[in-house]
């Protein structure tokens, strides 16, 4: 095919798939059920009719796609906010996908009457969940979640593709070659991870620390040195036998919690990026299927999907985060939203290029899977979260007109401070604050306005104020207004 022809129709359909994010919202249906149904309307047994049969290709732009969602997950990532579930999600992210694929592995084989490999690889390949099918669904319904439960999915989805990857791989060479002992296949393990982990923090410091000295004449150029690095991490990891895609997000988390220049224009680039990947890799597996072939295992492919949802992700969490601070409400709800997402199909395309013999079995299995678990569990999160009470109010963020860039060297800080009501601040001048001599009040949002203050504005209740402060009096600035609501709940608001 022409180079303008392939141009024309890759971007009709990723612009489709852009229009159709605004229904995705309004349905509630996580966006990756629209772009895998828009592929495969534009397949060969859709109304597009463009044949494609690669299964090399999809593996390469799906792992390329890959590298960079992880890579902005990881940025976007606040290590301040997941710390406390650290443990709990790293367990999720490892054990938590052994158990949930060898519970689908065994059953697969039993029910089924195939080999307990064979089961044991769909169990592997279906694994790993994707956090971002259920935020994109919780957003669009304008629902949150209470307490640690966020950082919890955040984390553990972010990190658990490296063990889904892993074990695909592992079972993979143990049919291809079954001299392979288990004991091998467990060292691979910890030096694949272990050498993930420790490339992705010395990488990623390493990025933090060059593009700080890089002093570059154009902006631009920032986020194509933090492109090629990402892709670098990832290359220069797999090539020493470590784990690419862990050492990708870990580096991402590593750098995201850090202060570098042009760090905000760089977060917008991969933002952008990531929807830009997902968009791609989810059109290509959307063309490489052949919903015909994958109608011919609808009933194994539901009956797995049933296991999976309400028998094996349980089974992982309630039996992880047993002696959790979670309850069985955050534990159910966990164990519902695990969904699965387009690595699962990348991994599915892992058997096809070993040439098994079940290989198409296998993908169109997985992609049964991921369609049924979008759809059946994607639209009924909102739902479940408020039956379990577990949601909270969505808090939508305050975009202001002004943003303040992180400058090597200097400790000053840009920080988002509300007026609460009944505050003794409220109806006060800003100039009766006693703010320090070095920290500055720039802005004020109230209601749907916006005012440049001067010291005799008047500060009412509910404003929402923009301090430029010294990272040095960051806690005294806090202190003041602490003080103050504090002084009006007493009923005290005398200086």
């Amino acid at each position: 095919m022409a180079i303008e022809y392939l141009l024309l129709i890759g971007s009709l359909l990723i612009l489709i798939s852009i229009a159709f994010v605004k229904l995705s919202d309004n349905m509630g249906v996580p966006t990756l059920l629209l772009f895998l149904c828009i592929g495969m309307l534009a397949g060969s047994e859709g109304p597009g009719g463009i044949y494609f049969n690669d299964p090399h290709l999809a593996q390469s732009i799906g792992i390329i796609t890959l590298v960079f969602i992880l890579f902005s997950g990881g940025l976007s990532t606040h290590w301040q906010e997941v710390k406390p579930v650290f443990w709990e999600s790293v367990s999720l992210a490892t054990f938590g996908v052994f158990v949930t694929g060898v519970a689908v592995g065994i059953f697969i084989s039993i029910a089924f009457n195939i080999s307990l490999l064979t089961g044991l690889l769909i169990g592997s390949i279906v694994s790993s969940t994707d956090a971002a099918a259920v935020f994109s669904v919780l957003r669009s319904k304008q629902v949150s979640l209470r307490g640690q439960l966020k950082p919890l999915l955040e984390l553990e989805s972010g990190s658990n593709d490296p063990m889904a990857v892993f074990l695909t791989i592992g079972i993979i060479h143990i049919i291809t070659i079954p001299q392979t002992t288990i004991g091998s296949v467990i060292l691979l393990f910890f030096v694949q991870m272990s050498l993930g982990a420790i490339m992705g923090i010395g990488l990623g410091k390493t990025l933090v620390f060059v593009i700080n000295r890089l002093k570059l004449t154009y902006e631009g150029i920032y986020s194509v040195f933090a492109l090629a690095f990402a892709a670098l991490i990832y290359g220069a990891t797999a090539a020493l036998g470590g784990s690419g895609f862990l050492a990708v997000y870990v580096a991402g988390l590593i750098i995201g919690n850090d202060e570098f220049i042009q760090k905000r224009s760089l977060l917008r680039f991969f933002d952008g990026l990531a929807w830009l990947s997902q968009i791609a890799m989810f059109l290509t597996l959307g063309l490489l299927v052949f919903p015909s072939h994958v109608l011919s295992i609808l009933g194994i492919g539901l009956l797995t999907s049933v296991i999976l949802m309400f028998f094996a992700r349980p089974l992982s969490v309630f039996f992880l985060l047993a002696l959790s601070k979670f309850n069985w409400r955050e534990r159910t709800f966990i164990s519902w939203v695990g969904l699965r997402g387009a690595v699962p199909i990348v991994l599915a395309t892992f058997p096809l290029l070993a040439g098994l013999p079940e290989a198409e079995f296998i993908f169109n299995v997985v992609f049964f899977i991921v369609l049924t678990s979008a759809l059946f569990q994607g639209w009924s999160i909102p739902a479940v979260a408020r039956l379990l009470h577990v949601d909270a109010p969505y808090e939508i963020k305050r975009q202001y007109p002004i943003e303040s860039v992180p400058v090597k060297g200097v400790d000053t800080e840009l920080i988002d401070l509300i007026i609460p009501y009944n505050s003794a601040i409220a109806d006060k001048p800003i100039v009766e604050l006693d703010m320090p001599e070095d920290s500055l009040i720039v802005l004020i949002s109230r209601g749907d306005n916006f005012i440049v203050p001067s010291g005799g504005t008047v500060l009412q209740e509910g404003d929402s104020v923009l301090v430029l402060v010294n990272k040095n009096n960051l806690p005294i600035v806090r202190k003041i207004f602490e003080k103050q609501q504090e002084l009006a709940e007493r009923g005290d608001v005398s200086n």
